[in-house]
């Protein structure tokens, strides 16, 4: 009898995944509505400094549609629990991409400055792409632990993709064709992607209504340390961002830092897809303690590549390696969100945690700014052992019992 290898384990777990009648339809549409979200705030930058010769403008403009992101998103994903993910995601859409097109004509018709930051905050509408997908594959797989683990380790090297090729592709669009084409396009894009995903009724989630008095899930036993190791995480991508592009830039190589970004995104995306495949044996919340543990030891990677050499070629190898373990994390915190989120309250839930992920980035990101590009990969390095300690501190909080 012929034996089973581990690589033919790891393609058969994501074969049968996609098996499951319309998984493989909801996640073409859910892939096509996701890449425009790495390429709204590079196509923004690219559009606005153009037009108004002003980078400070253009990050300011981004930075409020950040905010008003964080402020909409969660009350947009209480509108999809409560409603069902077809009546709202669509409609909720078609506003955000009117914000992008209103910015656009802002920009193309040299109105005020004030009208971008409005146009732009329209766009925080946009409904949580990867959260709706993820709990479709929660409500698929919900008494199969193994292939929602699949599933959700498929889901995050996704989401390392699309934020891998959406700035290169909104790059490229604004360079080669005029500076709004990456703006069109995404707009385009997270339309049709939407509308695709949507009509995929056989694999929606039944809403299921809201019980009288239902508190919010960041007051539900054992979700706030969560959130807290989400905002944490966030501070390591959103600093790790800025200061590999500061750095690359002192080395006069400004160009390169997309590419090397890249590489980081990469080493993620295998990790993420490989984890989805193994059948970890600790339990969940002890299983985050240790991926944030690795996270916090491979983060000292990048300091030493800068410290010691100066070389951006040893960085990007030591950023690949970093890498490997943001994917486990991200995957075992989102599993524990969904065991810790209240019934009916789902995608509430994951855009929580996605909202914190997006606070702890701007957060690391300022940090950046005051470090300076010399002593910046410290601060990744410290955000990590700051999730680190919040995750061994909080796990008897969220070790508890799942909701089911």
């Amino acid at each position: 009898m012929p034996q089973t290898t581990p690589l033919a384990r790891r393609r058969d777990g994501y074969i049968r995944l996609f098996r499951t009648p319309g998984a493989l339809a909801f996640t073409l549409g859910n892939l096509v509505a996701r890449l425009p979200m790495g390429m709204f705030g590079v196509s923004a930058v690219f559009m606005i400094a153009g037009s108004r010769g002003s980078y400070a403008l253009a990050g300011a403009v981004t930075a409020t549609g950040l905010a008003a992101t964080a402020l909409v998103a969660p009350w947009t994903a209480r509108l999809v629990d409560r409603c069902g993910q077809a009546r709202i995601s669509v409609p909720a859409t078609a506003v955000a991409a009117s914000g992008s097109l209103a910015l656009l004509l802002c920009v193309r018709l040299d109105a005020p400055d004030w009208t971008l930051f409005a146009a732009y905050a329209a766009t925080a509408t946009t409904p949580n792409t990867g959260g709706m997908s993820r709990a479709r594959w929660a409500h698929l797989h919900r008494d199969d632990p193994a292939a929602l683990h699949t599933a959700n380790s498929f889901e995050q090297a996704v989401d390392e993709l699309c934020f891998m090729l959406g700035p290169v592709l909104a790059a490229a669009l604004c360079s080669a064709l005029f500076p709004e084409a990456g703006t069109l396009v995404g707009a385009a894009l997270l339309m049709t992607g939407i509308v695709l995903f949507a009509a995929q009724r056989s694999t929606e989630p039944p809403v299921t209504p809201r019980a009288k008095g239902a508190k919010s899930p960041v007051r539900t036993r054992g979700f706030a340390p969560l959130l807290a190791v989400f905002l944490a995480t966030g501070a390591v991508f959103g600093s790790l961002e800025v200061v590999t592009i500061a750095y690359a830039d002192g080395l006069g190589h400004r160009s390169a830092a997309g590419g090397v970004l890249a590489l980081q995104a990469a080493g993620s995306c295998a990790a993420g897809l490989l984890y989805g495949a193994a059948r970890p044996a600790a339990e969940v919340s002890r299983r985050l303690t240790g991926c944030v543990a690795a996270m916090a030891a491979l983060m000292c990677l990048p300091l030493l590549a800068a410290r010691a050499t100066g070389s951006l070629a040893v960085l990007a190898a030591a950023l690949l390696c970093a890498g490997a373990a943001t994917a486990p994390t991200m995957v075992t915190g989102m599993t524990l969100v969904q065991r810790r989120t209240p019934e009916g309250q789902l995608n509430e839930g994951m855009t929580l945690a996605v909202t914190g992920i997006a606070a702890g980035s701007a957060v690391g990101g300022q940090a950046v700014e005051q470090a300076g590009a010399e002593m910046g990969y410290l601060v990744p390095v410290c955000s990590a052992a700051l999730a680190l300690l919040v995750s061994a501190v909080g796990h008897g909080r969220y070790a508890a019992p799942p909701r089911r």
